[in-house]
């Protein structure tokens, strides 16, 4: 039996799915994903892990850009200039190689109220809209072996119970372009983790979905951090397949 060839999609989201009461200043839900192989994902674990040694004398400490941005939560290191600098030249470096494909999704929550109303799923919307141009990655691949496990962070049991059914009814029925049994060659396993679980792939996904989020809000805008992952956004055809912004603006 020839053996399978692993692939992982961590996801991880920016902003909040409330369409009700939103802040108006961060008007968008994003959803994020980060494909890799098994193999190209030990060698980004190794790179995170050396850097996290040499910073903090230790690999427990979790990637989370919110608390980078802020210097907390352990990142207190980082009000030293010095420290930070080398931080992020780091985090650049790695981040910026050609290991990982991003896919995400926007929502503009604004222009999406005004043609679909606040009682719709932007979550379910978003994933779907992942898992379609996923699929059309993993079929650039040729590769008929392929084994797809989907990770996310676990919010709670509520929250959990919803990604879950959303993942299903999506390998159940399919979306507009992409049929079920399609869907079902490739998503296999789907896993929840804790976010003390320290997962490497998650946290990369993290520390991409804001820098993502803040180009689809201000394409025009300086975004150094963009510009460092934007090369490894899935392209096809020579069109940006890894960036859906919906509604267009």
């Amino acid at each position: 039996m020839e053996q399978s060839s692993n692939y992982y999609l961590y996801l991880d989201e920016c902003g909040d799915q409330n369409l009700a009461n939103f802040d108006p200043s961060f008007p968008i839900f994003t959803l994020c994903g980060v494909i890799v192989s098994e193999e190209k994902l030990h060698e980004l674990e190794r790179q995170i892990n050396d850097l996290k040694q040499r910073i903090w004398n230790s690999t427990h400490i979790i990637l989370h850009s919110r608390d980078i941005r802020k210097c907390q939560n352990g990142f207190e290191k980082l009000f030293d200039l010095s420290v930070k600098e080398d931080f992020y030249v780091s985090v650049n470096q790695i981040l910026g190689q050609d290991m990982y494909v991003i896919i995400c999704c926007g929502i503009l929550k604004e222009l999406y109220i005004r043609q679909y109303g606040k009682m719709n799923d932007v979550y379910g919307l978003s994933l779907s809209f992942i898992m379609e141009r996923t699929i059309f990655y993993l079929d650039d691949l040729k590769d008929n072996n392929i084994f797809l496990t989907t990770i996310i962070e676990r919010r709670g049991k509520k929250e959990d119970k919803a990604l879950f059914d959303y993942y299903n009814r999506i390998l159940d029925t399919g979306t507009y372009w992409v049929k079920s049994e399609r869907i079902k060659k490739y998503f296999k396993r789907f896993e929840m983790k804790w976010k003390k679980e320290n997962i490497v792939g998650l946290q990369i996904a993290d520390l991409i979905a804001y820098p993502m989020t803040r180009h689809i809000l201000n394409n025009e805008g300086v975004n150094y951090a963009y510009d460092v992952i934007k090369g490894n956004i899935y392209q096809k055809d020579g069109k940006l397949y890894g960036l859906k912004v919906f509604p267009l603006k």
